[in-house]
């Protein structure tokens, strides 16, 4: 049996993590200009002590938007916002990721500049499927997504030059890592599975061309970061925004397998139930995806200490990912080594807002540390 914990420190490809509490990409859409600022410094300050913290998901362009309030990386400014999270991290020891994002038919025309419909794979609208928009009156809220349309096959190139910019700007800004977000039925999910990518050109139909567009980007911010400092976000097998895959294992192999060649730093797994539903990975996966990736694996969704360790022990993680626990405990990694009691997050401060429900909540000593300090 391993011996392994979630103390023990980690060689995540390029990068070293003192602990294995990695800090999931948790939306909280607290940047209504799109430019993070001093709060956003506050807050993942505070959380600096994870072994390392992946941001919020951040769009890379106009068109990858799907939520209003959530933040970008496509401008100046926008970088410059970023600048100052990361050296908020980095004054207190810790290591940040930037998760790199396009939500593809998981928006709305308001969203979209100049009022265009979202694109997608092939034009499908999801069932069920809800974007966060902003009305005229100036509330904002959850919203029907749009029938996106299809790319152009010439479009694609542009995407992944748009990914790669991200990663440039990303870097400026002194990230340690990206990752890119593969998963939860967004653009590069959509190209992946089945259901949502009924394309006939080079990007459809085989397993290996609907993973074309994915690999491309990732070989993209591979050129501006190095293989060794960039991650993927995949979720097979997952049931979200009505995206629907016949063969979310052997593409999970598939792309284990590419991304073992190319020498990526992680493969970051979704647990299907995260959200709810009984979805659960099938029997035997997590070692196929041990066999495949020589990476480190980590795994997220619902996990609390005694199931993190229990997944480290057998073999099949290198390292957990926590999102609710770390949104009122910024101090997490220290409540889980000590054995404290969790503070219990507040629902209605999820998403929207301003310091309540975000940079307050106590740390151990029953103090706020508001600079992170």
């Amino acid at each position: 049996m391993s011996q392994t914990t979630l103390f023990t420190p980690l060689q995540l490809g390029g990068l070293n993590l003192p602990n294995r509490v990695i800090m999931a990409p948790l939306t909280r859409s607290r940047t209504p200009d799109s430019v993070p600022g001093k709060l956003q410094q506050i807050y993942y300050g505070q959380r600096a002590g994870s072994g390392l913290i992946i941001s919020e998901a951040t769009n890379i362009s106009p068109t990858a938007r799907g939520y209003v309030y959530t933040p970008g990386i496509w401008t100046d400014e926008q970088e410059a916002g970023w600048k100052g999270v990361v050296e908020a991290v980095h004054a207190k020891g810790g290591r940040i990721a930037l998760q790199l994002w396009h939500v593809g038919r998981v928006s709305h025309e308001m969203v979209q500049p100049d009022g265009q419909p979202p694109v997608a794979p092939s034009a499908l609208k999801g069932e069920g499927a809800e974007c966060f928009v902003e009305f005229e009156d100036g509330s904002a809220g959850p919203h029907p997504t749009s029938t996106p349309r299809a790319l152009e096959t010439d479009e694609i190139p542009g995407i992944v030059e748009d990914y790669r910019q991200a990663a440039v700007r990303a870097k400026r800004a002194g990230f340690d890592m990206v990752e890119v977000h593969a998963a939860n039925a967004y653009l590069l999910n959509q190209f992946l599975a089945t259901g949502t990518n009924r394309r006939t050109d080079q990007y459809g139909g085989s397993l290996e061309n609907r993973a074309r567009f994915p690999l491309e980007v990732i070989d993209a911010v591979a050129e501006v970061f190095g293989p060794a400092r960039v991650g993927v976000r995949l979720t097979p097998f997952i049931e979200l925004f009505g995206l629907t895959d016949d063969e979310p294992e052997e593409m999970a192999y598939y792309l284990a397998e590419q991304f073992s060649k190319r020498g990526l730093a992680y493969v970051h797994l979704n647990e299907p139930n995260w959200a709810g539903g009984s979805i659960t990975f099938p029997e035997g996966f997590r070692q196929g995806m041990r066999q495949r990736f020589r990476g480190a694996l980590i795994y997220c969704g619902n996990y609390d200490g005694e199931r993190a360790r229990r997944r480290l022990e057998d073999g099949t993680a290198d390292a957990v990912a926590f999102g609710r626990p770390f949104l009122a405990n910024p101090d997490l990694p220290e409540r889980l080594r000590v054995g404290a009691k969790l503070n219990e997050p507040d629902s209605s401060t999820f998403y929207g807002g301003a310091e309540k429900g975000y940079t307050d909540y106590p740390f151990l000593n029953n103090g706020h540390d508001r600079l992170g300090e």
